[in-house]
C-alpha cells in the first residue's frame, strides 16, 4: 500500500510516499481503508520533533512512529474474529493521537481505539477535519474554562481548526463569543456564531477595556500575564501551546490570585476521547458543529500541505484525501474549497 512515511525530524521534506506493507488486522483490531486525513499545525511540530520535550513521546532522535498522521475517515474492509462492535463496510471516524500511522492507505487498530461509526451527513473530509479541533476545543472549554451559559468567552486564532470549532461550541454552551482573527476571516468566523469579531490588524482586545470570564488562545500568540487585565476577577486564561511561560504561570495562579492560566494536553485515554467524540457527535449529525475546509491535498502531496499549514495562514482544516479517492478529486476540491 501506499504510505507517508518519515524516519528523521526535519522540514516537510522528511515526508516521502513509499510502499509498505498492507497491514494485517490481529484478532482485536479493525483494518479501515482511510479516505481521508488532515494536516495540522501539531503535525508540523511533530514533524520537526519540536518542543524539544515532545521528543520524550515520540522519539529522542528520531520519529518512534514512522507513518504519520492522527485523524482518520474511511471504510471498515476487514476486522479480527475477536471484534464485536464493527463490521465490513461500516463507515468510520476517529483519531491515533501520537499513535500515528493515518497518513496511509490503510490502517489496522484495535477497535477499543477512538472509532466510532462516522456521522452519515459528512463526507469523509468533513467528518476527518472536524476531529481534532472539536476534541481540542472541548477540552479546553469544557473541562478546564468550566463554560457556562452566559459567560463571555474570547477566542484568539477564531479562524483556525481549534478556534472555529471553539466559536461553534460555546455558542452551545450559552456563551457570548468574541472572535479574533484577520480581516479575511471576519465574515467567516462571524458566521460560525460569534456575537463580535475583533481584526487583531485594527483593534488589541487587551486595551478595549472589555472583559472576559475565558479567554482562549487557540493559537498560543498571547499570553497570560498580557490578557490577565481583560479577564474578569475569576477569569481563565487557556492556551493551546505550553512553553516555559505558561507553565510558570500556571504554578504561579494555581497558587496566587483568583485570575488562572491553564494548559492541558490532548486528553491520553482512549475511554477519554471515545466519550468526547460520543458527545460531538449529535452536533455534527445536527449541523450546530460544522465543518471549516481550507484545502484538499492528494495523498502524493503531504509535503505541500505540511508546507502550507506551516506558513500559519490556513483557515478551519486542512484536509488529505487518500489515493481512494484518486488525486485528481483531491486536486479539484482544493480548488474549490
Amino acid at each position: 500500500m501506499k504510505a507517508i512515511v518519515a524516519t528523521a525530524y526535519g522540514s516537510p521534506d522528511v515526508l516521502q510516499l513509499q510502499e509498505v506493507a498492507k497491514p494485517t488486522p490481529k484478532a482485536n483490531e479493525v483494518l479501515v481503508r482511510i479516505n481521508a486525513t488532515t494536516v495540522t499545525a501539531a503535525h508540523g511540530m511533530m514533524r520537526q520533533g519540536a518542543p524539544l520535550y515532545g521528543r520524550l513521546f515520540i522519539g529522542l532522535t528520531r520519529p518512534k512512529v514512522a507513518i504519520p498522521g492522527t485523524e482518520l475517515a474511511g471504510v471498515v474492509e476487514a476486522v479480527g474474529e475477536a471484534v464485536k462492535h464493527f463490521k465490513p463496510g461500516d463507515q468510520v471516524f476517529g483519531a491515533t493521537d501520537i499513535g500515528g500511522g493515518c497518513y496511509a492507505e490503510y490502517i489496522a487498530l484495535p477497535e477499543s481505539e477512538p472509532l466510532l461509526l462516522k456521522p452519515a451527513n459528512l463526507t469523509d473530509a468533513e467528518a476527518a477535519s472536524l476531529l481534532d479541533g472539536a476534541t481540542t476545543a472541548l477540552h479546553f472549554l469544557r473541562d478546564q474554562g468550566e463554560i457556562r451559559p452566559g459567560q463571555k468567552i474570547l477566542i484568539n486564532g477564531a479562524s483556525g481548526s481549534v478556534g472555529s470549532a471553539a466559536v461553534q461550541l460555546a455558542r452551545h454552551f450559552g456563551a457570548e463569543v468574541t472572535g479574533v482573527c484577520s480581516i479575511a476571516n471576519v465574515e467567516l468566523v462571524r458566521g460560525l456564531g460569534a456575537d463580535r469579531v475583533i481584526d487583531y490588524t485594527q483593534e488589541d482586545f487587551t486595551q478595549s477595556g472589555q472583559r472576559y470570564d475565558v479567554i482562549f488562545d487557540a493559537v498560543g500568540k498571547s499570553s497570560f500575564s498580557r490578557c490577565k487585565g481583560a479577564l474578569t476577577e475569576h477569569g481563565r486564561y487557556l492556551s493551546t501551546v505550553l512553553g516555559l511561560p505558561i507553565l510558570l504561570q500556571m504554578l504561579w495562579t494555581s497558587k496566587f490570585g483568583s485570575r488562572k492560566a491553564k494548559f492541558a494536553a490532548s486528553r491520553a485515554a482512549a475511554n477519554e476521547k471515545i466519550a468526547d467524540l460520543r458527545f460531538l457527535k449529535p452536533l455534527m449529525e445536527t449541523g450546530e458543529l460544522k465543518p471549516v475546509i481550507d484545502r484538499c491535498y492528494p495523498l502524493e502531496e503531504v509535503a505541500e500541505a505540511h508546507r502550507y499549514v506551516d506558513n500559519g495562514h490556513k483557515k478551519g482544516n486542512v484536509v488529505i484525501l487518500v489515493a481512494h479517492n484518486g488525486a485528481s478529486e483531491a486536486a479539484q476540491q482544493r480548488e474549490t474549497a
